[in-house]
């Protein structure tokens, strides 16, 4: 479960050694990232790197969230995702380096997470993202995820947002 792969991307746990090009895969594409990601306003450093990579371990060991690098098939870091319990279900989360994007990764990264999701017994599985953002919500529309309903957004909004979040879910099949 530490590595997840389907022959294009290979998704694997992220660990201390990645931080350098976590961070500079951030810090290359902070204005795309932080017009859409809470975390990302205010900038990006090291120090924000070992936070994430030490509460990603943390929340690995109990459990809670699995987080993962996103490799492309010439193993660059592409971006990030996850999978976060909620309830009996998990939610999906992703972001990608601006260069990154258009090229199928979150659509492949989330599809192994679904799948990830079914084998940890999840009833259903979640896809949320901001109303404005369509290509984030091109993703769950392609694996197959219904579209049901929308939430107020929490915290603070970064720039594109609309403080709307759009909600998807999949059923596990019976």
């Amino acid at each position: 479960m530490e590595t997840l792969a389907d022959g294009v991307i290979t998704l694997v746990r992220w660990r201390p050694d990645h931080r350098d090009a976590q961070v500079e895969t951030v810090v290359g594409s902070l204005d795309h990232l932080a017009a859409w990601m809470p975390w990302a306003i205010d900038g990006y450093d090291s120090a924000k790197g070992d936070e994430f990579l030490a509460r990603a371990a943390a929340q690995w060991e109990s459990g809670e969230e699995y987080n993962y690098a996103i490799f492309t098939p010439d193993d660059e870091l592409a971006g990030s995702c996850g999978l976060m319990r909620r309830g009996d279900g998990w939610e999906i989360g992703y972001w990608l380096a601006k260069s990154q994007t258009g090229k199928g990764y979150v659509t492949r990264a989330s599809a192994l997470l679904v799948s990830l999701a079914w084998r940890l017994d999840a009833a259903y599985v979640l896809i949320k993202h901001d109303s404005e953002n369509v290509r984030s919500g091109a993703v769950p529309e392609r694996l197959g995820f219904s579209r049901v309903g929308e939430e107020k957004a929490e915290g603070r909004l970064p720039s594109a947002c609309s403080g709307v979040n759009v909600v998807w879910r999949l059923e596990r099949a019976a």
